[in-house]
């Protein structure tokens, strides 16, 4: 049996890594008034970080189930089952869209998974989803080891301004004001499939020594350990990050990605985030 593997743009998996191991992606969307851009597609993390400065801040969306149905129907051609896997379905709709779109197709047997999280960590899912299917195991088999990652898997993001939370309804507008005057970082994690607040920290640097000790916590049985640092427009910072943790940890193997414009416009510029798994 040939098992596909479908992805949506949260996962910020690079172009090139996805067209190397055959991972498909469907784009999720930004809106700047009547103008819509598929992330991943239209419009860059990079340039979507530009646009935010001169304009107001977009709202987003998720892809159409037609476009679902149009992928799943193309893949039919060449494979026998699809592994789509998504961004939680706690924050969006685009896991019941694939969910949906499976029961509308013929000649191809559709399963969903619902990573529970977004961003990079929902990337390895993909990437260990890939090697399995590409090792010819079965698309049952894929989705029992996919269950086994969810028990290691966890992230933290500390959030830099907390305007963008608020006006996209995550937060209140006093939290956001009071938040802002002290200089508050919140740590937030995934919980039960939705955004919560971890902890609130006072400065941006203590915010990323905690979430280095969270992950120290996480990797102390000394067992290999996959992680990534996730950044909003801080490329920088992220290599100095991962230099400093690559020093700490030497059983993790460190990558770095980004906060793309879908989960960049509800945790705003200057976010920095770090996710891990065993491998």
């Amino acid at each position: 049996m040939k098992t596909a593997v479908v992805t949506d743009s949260t996962a910020y998996i690079p172009k090139e890594l996805r067209e190397q191991l055959n991972i498909h992606m469907i784009p999720l969307s930004v809106i700047f008034g009547q103008e819509t851009y598929q992330e991943e597609v239209e419009i860059s993390a990079a340039e979507f970080y530009e646009e935010v400065k001169v304009r107001d801040l977009p709202t987003t969306s998720q892809p159409p189930i037609g476009q679902f149905v149009q992928l799943f129907e193309k893949l039919a051609k060449d494979y026998d089952a699809v592994i789509s896997i998504h961004l939680s379905s706690g924050i969006s709709g685009t896991y019941q869209g694939a969910i949906t779109a499976g029961t509308m197709v013929e000649d191809i047997k559709v399963y969903a998974f619902d990573s529970e999280i977004s961003c990079m960590v929902q990337g390895f899912y993909a990437l260990e989803a890939a090697d399995w299917a590409k090792q010819g195991k079965s698309p049952e088999e894929i989705m029992v080891r996919l269950a086994e990652m969810k028990e290691t898997v966890d992230a933290y993001f500390m959030v830099d301004d907390l305007s963008h939370l608020q006006r996209g309804g995550r937060l209140s507008s006093a939290q956001a004001f009071i938040g802002s005057l002290l200089q508050v970082k919140p740590l937030l994690r995934f919980e039960d499939k939705k955004i919560v607040p971890f902890e609130k920290i006072r400065t941006r640097k203590k915010a990323m020594k905690r979430i280095e000790d969270l992950l120290g916590q996480a990797v102390a049985s000394g067992e290999p350990f996959r992680a990534v640092i996730i950044h909003a427009n801080r490329e920088e910072e992220a290599h100095e990050w991962k230099t400093e943790l690559e020093e700490q940890f030497p059983n993790v193997e460190f990558m770095i990605s980004y906060f793309g414009a879908v989960i960049g416009t509800h945790l705003g510029e200057g976010s920095m985030g770090l996710g891990w798994v065993k491998k």
